[in-house]
């Protein structure tokens, strides 16, 4: 059983003990900032421009008023790996602040945690303005979490409150789903996505990194294509990524069709990859077909010739016999 937080008092937030104090019995402590690592392949983009200028401002004014969530790290020694937060330290060691508030979970499974990075991102942004990356990934650990309802649900809840600055107040992110829901419609109703558009994110999240890159990037993969791409195995993707950094190739839905029938059918390779993405593969020439003859006899036609001695085979020898003597002859004169 998860035990319930108090309402965060944000005189309790900073304190002067070294390295790391309770504050209260709210479970909230400080952590100097040079102790805290960024969570590992954190899929989540820094604040950058304006938003980052403004998080510095704020802090310099009121200091850091949600407290961040670290996990302790288990090999090296008095450092914490950051959970949710990633903006709030960054913005704090600009402004030279030297401890930052924050929650300390103890005993997180990898998966566990990756939930309070996706949960803490979404409750602090808004869905629209997420990547296609970064919707990917917040719909797949939902997608885990649905799958295993119960504790993960309750660490859902959890984070959604600690999130908040109150402690209290209602996250309207957070919507209890009917339990006779498939997956992919209960994340359809949480984010106002139909069930295919559900799936396809699915789907993206199994890219490799650099081609979730290339797609937050709308000019270089658009959506429909990076979905066909996630059926190839990890090798081909990397194929790709080398194709495409190397000679700076387009990719559109055309070519990321070509390139998945050619995984499914077990024949994909450098060379037939390297053909689609450089266009190639669409210019060969085609092989010429020879044009298709049926004869065809009027009626007129067989109930002239075609008797009870001679039937329609026969009328076809002749004139095959005709064609044979006819360009023969033609042969002969051209020589």
């Amino acid at each position: 059983m998860i035990e319930k937080k108090r309402i965060i008092n944000i005189n309790d937030l900073f304190s002067d003990e070294d390295d790391i104090l309770e504050t209260s019995d709210s479970g909230i402590k400080e952590i100097y900032l040079y102790k805290l690592i960024p969570f590992k392949n954190h899929p989540f983009k820094l604040y950058e421009g304006q938003r980052l200028e403004d998080m510095v401002e704020s802090i310099k004014e009121h200091g850091v008023i949600t407290p961040i969530i670290v996990r302790p790290m288990p090999i090296q020694e008095e450092q914490y790996e950051i959970l949710s937060g990633h903006n709030r330290a960054n913005a704090a060691k600009i402004v030279g602040l030297e401890k930052i508030p924050a929650v300390i979970k103890e005993g997180l499974t990898d998966e566990e945690a990756m939930l309070i990075v996706t949960e803490t991102n979404l409750i602090q942004r808004s869905f629209s303005e997420l990547s296609h990356s970064e919707k990917a990934r917040i719909i797949a650990e939902r997608h885990k979490a649905i799958k295993q309802q119960g504790k993960r649900t309750d660490l859902i809840n959890e984070v959604e409150m600690l999130s908040n600055t109150d402690g209290c107040a209602e996250n309207p992110t957070f919507v209890q789903f009917d339990k006779k829901m498939k997956s992919n419609e209960k994340l359809g109703e949480k984010y106002d996505l139909s069930p295919a558009t559900i799936s396809r994110y699915l789907k993206i999240d199994m890219l490799i990194d650099k081609l979730k890159t290339r797609l937050d990037n709308k000019e270089e993969i658009p959506l429909m294509a990076a979905v066909n791409l996630s059926f190839l195995k990890v090798d081909e993707q990397e194929i790709i990524e080398g194709i495409l950094k190397e000679k700076n190739f387009k990719i559109d839905i055309k070519k990321a069709e070509i390139l998945k029938s050619f995984s499914k059918g077990r024949n994909f390779n450098y060379d037939k990859a390297y053909e689609v993405l450089s266009g190639k593969y669409f210019n060969k020439p085609k092989k010429s077909q020879k044009p298709k003859f049926t004869p065809r006899f009027t009626k007129d036609i067989v109930k002239k010739y075609v008797t009870d001695e001679v039937s329609i085979k026969d009328i076809e020898n002749i004139i095959e016999d005709y064609l044979k003597e006819y360009f023969s002859k033609e042969r002969s004169e051209t020589i």
